[in-house]
C-alpha cells in the first residue's frame, strides 16, 4: 500500500510566499512522476505542476514564474515553491503520485493554501 502526505499549508497575504511538500511511502515503483492539483470547492481538481523522476517538469500556465516545483533525487518526496500569491491561488493542494508501470496512482489528503489580507 502507499501513502501520500502533504503539509506546509496555512494563510498568506497576497505576494507572499509559501512552500508545500509531499512525501510518499510503501510499495513505489522505480519509475513514477509526482504532481500538484488544487481543488475549490464547488470546482473541479485543477492540475498545477508535476515532476517525472527524471525531471521532466510542467506548469499550469498561470503559475508559471510564481510557482516552482523540486524534487529530492532518489526519493519520492516533492515540493511546491509558492511565490507572488495571488488571492485566485486559494485552494485545498493535494499531492499525487503516479505509477505508470503499475497503472494507478495515489492522492494525498490535501493542505488548505489561503491568501488573503
Amino acid at each position: 500500500q502507499v501513502h501520500v502526505v502533504e503539509s506546509g499549508g496555512g494563510l498568506v497575504q497576497p505576494g507572499g510566499s509559501l512552500r508545500l511538500s509531499c512525501g510518499a511511502s510503501g510499495r513505489i515503483s522505480r519509475d513514477y512522476a509526482m504532481s500538484w492539483h488544487r481543488q475549490v470547492p464547488g470546482e473541479q481538481r485543477e492540475f498545477v505542476a508535476s515532476i517525472t523522476n527524471g525531471g521532466t517538469i510542467n506548469y499550469r500556465d498561470s503559475v508559471k514564474g510564481r510557482f516552482t516545483i523540486s524534487k529530492e533525487e532518489g526519493k519520492p518526496t516533492v515540493a511546491l515553491q509558492m511565490n507572488s500569491m495571488k488571492p485566485e491561488d486559494t485552494a485545498v493542494y493535494y499531492c499525487f503520485l503516479y505509477m505508470e508501470v503499475l497503472g494507478y496512482g495515489v492522492w494525498g489528503q490535501g493542505t488548505q493554501v489561503t491568501v488573503s489580507s
